[in-house]
């Protein structure tokens, strides 16, 4: 094809076919393309050969960071801040900071989570070309697309297309950037 495009959109029938259309794009080696469905479809990350996301790591480490900034917190406080002795008590137990460093845990896990999701995919993505295909609407209704990306190292504008007509793919569209 003289004209440039960003890649191809093919469009597949059920969750089968696009659950089968997956393993065969992944096993044909293709490295930059994605799977649009209107519902999840249970399997489809291990069809698509996707590893662990990361974000649970960062969730990790924000829970960890939280707890211990909460114990860090009541103990400073409680040690040179204020230190108030009632009853005999001691300055820090963990038992007293334990309602700081739990609601911490949890707010900073959260933020982890969020910032992690919007790290990792990349997000806000306000625009990209696959928006602009006529069928593109029918992916939230009662389509299932796979989208293949020009930049992937495999991609050949003809023999991809021929590809996406081989494993079933239906009104395949160029994809302009």
């Amino acid at each position: 094809m003289s004209e440039q495009i960003h890649g191809y959109l093919a469009a597949f029938d059920t969750p089968a076919d696009i659950m089968h259309a997956a393993e065969q794009v992944r096993d044909a080696g293709f490295q930059r393309w994605d799977v649009h469905t209107p519902f999840p479809v249970h399997g489809m990350d291990s069809a698509m050969g996707l590893k662990r996301s990361r974000v649970q790591s960062v969730t990790l480490l924000g829970g960890i960071t939280g707890f211990t900034v909460g114990m860090s917190m009541v103990w400073f406080m409680n040690a040179f801040d204020y230190p108030l002795i009632v009853g005999g008590k001691p300055l820090f137990s963990p038992l007293f900071a334990f309602p700081v460093a739990y609601e911490l845990t949890i707010l900073f896990a959260a933020f982890g989570t969020l910032g992690g999701m919007f790290l990792f995919n990349r997000l806000p993505m306000h625009y990209h070309p696959v928006m602009k295909a006529v069928t593109w609407p029918r992916a939230t209704d009662d389509r299932f697309f796979i989208a293949i990306d020009a930049e992937d190292p495999q991609f050949d504008a003809d023999r991809t297309r021929e590809f996406l007509q081989e494993i079933g793919g239906k009104d395949i569209a160029a994809l302009e950037p």
